[in-house]
């Protein structure tokens, strides 16, 4: 079964990424293809990056940073779940993302993105350098929410029907995609 990592990118008090991620994993569990590994950051506490060493040489000396490098390198697949912040990307996510190098190495990601206007997609592509770069293959469907927020209902996010539909997709491409790469890898 392909292990699939959903990361909640935001660690902001009041953020609206935890019922969104919420949302995700129960269509990733509903999909019936997926391990899911959720990964909300506030609970993760990674500091900011305190190791000695460039992390493209895995020579960790923080038990955060091996034990977080561990739970990646056992995962085949990505979903972030992430807002957009001053026309960028979540800094809690970039910060877990540059812990480690080649534990992304070979696999798929996609988004769920939220934001304003721009639904997130600056944050994406913020990103995306980023994960080309550490060898991340970036699928094609991602479900984009503006103002994303305005769809969480005490506490629970409800999504339309077109975003449910984009999710599935995503995640089938994600399955897919873990699964032809895995011999890369």
């Amino acid at each position: 079964m392909t292990r699939l990592m959903i990361i909640v990118g935001s660690v902001r008090p009041g953020r609206v990424g935890l019922p969104i991620a919420e949302w995700a994993r129960a269509e990733a569990i509903e999909h019936g293809g997926f391990d899911v590994d959720f990964v909300d950051l506030v609970e993760l506490g990674l500091p900011f990056m305190d190791e000695p060493n460039h992390p493209r040489l895995r020579q960790y000396t923080k038990p955060h940073t091996v034990a977080w490098s561990e739970r990646v390198d056992a995962a085949d697949a990505f979903l972030f779940v992430t807002p957009e912040y001053n026309y960028s990307s979540s800094p809690a996510l970039k910060n877990a993302i540059d812990f480690l190098n080649q534990e992304w190495w070979r696999k798929p990601v996609g988004f769920v993105s939220y934001g304003g206007v721009s639904s997130g997609t600056r944050g994406v592509v913020a990103l995306l350098p980023v994960l080309v770069s550490l060898g991340m293959i970036r699928v094609g469907a991602n479900v984009e929410l503006t103002f994303g927020g305005k769809q969480v209902v005490d506490g629970v996010f409800v999504p339309q029907e077109k975003e449910t539909a984009i999710i599935r997709k995503e995640l089938d491409e994600l399955q897919a995609l873990a699964e032809g790469l895995a011999p890369l890898r």
